[in-house]
C-alpha cells in the first residue's frame, strides 16, 4: 500500500467498521457505514450514518476534514454511493474534495450502486482498492442486504435451551414454569440482538404462556421503536398481556381473521394494528408477513417463538440466520423442543460458517442457512 502497512490499513478499516457500528437502529433502513480520512498517517476527518441526520458519513467525514482532505485516503466499510437520493452523490463529493485514495470493505450491495460508485472513482482518477475485512462487512450489513435485494427482512432464529434441546423447565407439579434458562450475560446479548432489529416476532403460544413485553430494553438510541409482531390465526390476542397493555403503535398482529371483526376493533383501540394476510394450511402465510414488513422498510426481524413456529418458519424457508444460546442445564423432559416435528418432515437445513461464542456459563451457537448476499 502506498501510504500506510497492511496493519495500519487494518487499523483504519476497523476504525470505520466500529462508525458504523454506531449506527446500529439508527442507520435502518440505511445501511450502516462509518468512514475514515487518513492523510500523513494521522485521521484528518471521520463520520458515520443515521438516517435521520441524514447526511452519509462520507460528507460527515469530509466536512470535519476540510483542505486537509485533499490527498487524503478514504477508509470506508461499504463502497461509495453515486445516485442521487436524500442526498447528492458521494462519489461525486469524493472527487471535488481531491481524496487520492479510496479502499472500501465491499461493494454496495444495492442494485443502484453495485460497483458504479467505484468505476466513476476510477474514471476520475482515484485509486480504489476493496478490502480489507470484507467478511466483517458483510456480517454488518447482511440486513440491508437482504432487505435491497429481495425486499424482505432478513430473519435471525433465537431461541434459548436446555443442553437436552428444551426451551422450558419443568414446574413444579409437573407442568411448565417460567423460569430463566439462560444466563444474565445471554440475556443481555438478547436484548443486544432485539436492539439491533427493527422487529421482533413471535406466535400467540408464546405470549399466552410467558406474557412477554418483547420490548428493547437496552435503554440505547433507536430511531424507529422496536415492532413487536405476533403471528395469530384466530385472533386470540388476549387484551389484558403486557405486549396489548403497552401497545403505542408498536404492535402488529397478523392474522387469517376479518381485519374489521369485533375482536379486531377491540385490539385497534387498545393501539394494536390488526393486519388480515393470506392463509397457507389454516395457518398465517409468512411469506406475506415478510412481504408486507419489507413493503414497510423493516429490514431485520428477531424470531422469538416456540416450537411450533419455528419449525414453520423452517418449513417456509424464510429464516435466514439462527443463533441458539445453551445453558449447562438438563430438563430431563420432552416437553417443548426448539423446532418441534415438521408437519410435513422435510429435512431441515444445514447450517454453514457456524461460529460459537460464551456468554457467562453459556454458550451461543450462530450460524446461517443462506448468503443473502449470493441469494441462496
Amino acid at each position: 500500500m502506498a501510504d500506510s502497512s497492511q496493519d495500519a490499513a487494518l487499523r483504519w478499516m476497523n476504525r470505520a467498521m466500529n462508525l458504523a457500528r454506531k449506527g446500529e437502529a439508527q442507520a435502518s433502513p440505511n445501511p450502516m457505514v462509518g468512514a475514515v480520512l487518513v492523510r500523513d498517517g494521522r485521521i484528518v476527518g471521520e463520520g458515520f450514518h443515521t438516517y435521520a441526520g441524514v447526511r452519509h458519513a462520507e460528507a460527515i467525514a469530509l466536512e470535519a476534514a476540510g483542505d486537509a482532505a485533499r490527498g487524503a485516503t478514504l477508509y470506508i466499510n461499504l463502497e461509495p454511493c453515486c445516485h442521487t437520493g436524500r442526498t447528492g452523490p458521494c462519489t461525486e463529493k469524493l472527487i471535488a474534495a481531491g481524496v487520492r485514495r479510496v479502499a472500501a470493505a465491499i461493494p454496495d450491495p444495492n442494485p443502484a450502486v453495485a460497483g458504479r460508485g467505484f468505476k466513476q472513482l476510477r474514471a476520475a482518477g482515484i485509486e480504489v482498492e476493496i478490502g480489507p475485512l470484507q467478511e466483517q462487512a458483510r456480517r454488518l450489513n447482511e440486513a440491508f442486504a437482504c432487505w435491497i435485494t429481495a425486499r424482505r427482512p432478513f430473519v435471525t432464529l433465537k431461541s434459548a435451551l436446555t443442553l437436552d434441546g428444551q426451551i422450558t423447565l419443568p414446574g413444579r407439579k409437573g407442568g411448565t414454569t417460567h423460569v430463566w434458562i439462560t444466563s444474565e450475560e445471554s440475556r443481555a446479548e438478547v436484548q443486544r440482538l432485539r436492539h439491533a432489529a427493527d422487529a421482533v416476532l413471535s406466535g400467540l403460544g408464546t405470549i399466552v404462556d410467558d406474557n412477554p413485553r418483547l420490548t428493547d430494553r437496552t435503554e440505547l438510541p433507536r430511531r424507529r421503536k422496536l415492532l413487536r409482531v405476533v403471528v395469530d390465526s384466530r385472533l386470540r390476542l388476549p387484551l389484558r398481556s403486557r405486549l396489548v397493555k403497552t401497545a403505542a403503535g408498536d404492535v402488529l398482529v397478523f392474522t387469517t381473521r376479518p381485519a374489521d371483526s369485533p375482536r379486531a376493533r377491540s385490539l385497534r383501540r387498545a393501539g394494536v394494528e390488526v393486519v388480515r394476510v393470506p392463509s397457507r394450511g389454516g395457518r398465517v402465510d409468512l411469506k406475506g408477513v415478510l412481504k408486507e414488513l419489507g413493503r414497510r422498510e423493516i429490514l431485520s426481524v428477531l424470531l422469538e417463538a416456540g416450537g411450533t413456529l419455528n419449525a414453520a418458519a423452517l418449513e417456509a424457508g424464510v429464516v435466514d440466520k439462527m443463533v441458539l444460546f445453551y445453558a449447562p442445564r438438563i430438563a430431563g423432559t420432552d416437553h417443548m423442543r426448539v423446532v418441534q416435528p415438521a408437519r410435513h418432515r422435510r429435512a431441515m437445513p444445514v447450517l454453514r460458517d457456524v461460529n460459537l461464542r460464551r456468554f457467562g456459563p453459556d454458550f451461543a451457537v450462530e450460524g446461517y442457512l443462506r448468503d443473502v448476499y449470493r441469494n441462496r
